[in-house]
This record gives structure tokens, sequence and C-alpha cells, in this order.
């Protein structure tokens, strides 16, 4: 739901729409909010931080949603 090979923090709303989408697909009971891979040495500890921080956020806006 964020993505490892960019500095850009995702928005809350966008990682929500990407939990919704992929819960339409495949049920939201398959559906786990992560990384699509570590974030560990290949971005600044601050920024893994706040994409870890925008995914909690989403993920509750998509869980509201659902």
């Amino acid at each position: 739901m964020v993505s490892h090979s960019t500095n850009v923090i995702e928005h809350p709303e966008l990682v929500a729409d990407r939990i919704g989408r992929f819960a339409d697909m495949v049920g939201k009971e398959n559906v786990i909010a992560s990384t699509d891979c570590g974030l560990g040495g290949r971005v600044h500890p601050q920024i893994a931080w706040a994409k870890l921080d925008t995914l909690v956020k989403g993920a509750e806006l998509a869980s509201g949603q659902l």
C-alpha cells in the first residue's frame, strides 16, 4: 500500500483507495495493509516512519469505509 521505491509519502486517502480496490477484488477479509517491501535501508528512517504512519491512517479510513 506504500512503496519503498520513492521518498514520496503517500496520502492516507490514496492508501485507503488502494485498500478499497483490493478489498473489492478479493474480499475485505483477505486484505492486509502493508508496504510492498521492506523500508529499511531503502529510504531515510524518518521517511519510513512517515510512510508507516500514513499506512495506519489510510487503513483506518478504509476500515471505516468498508
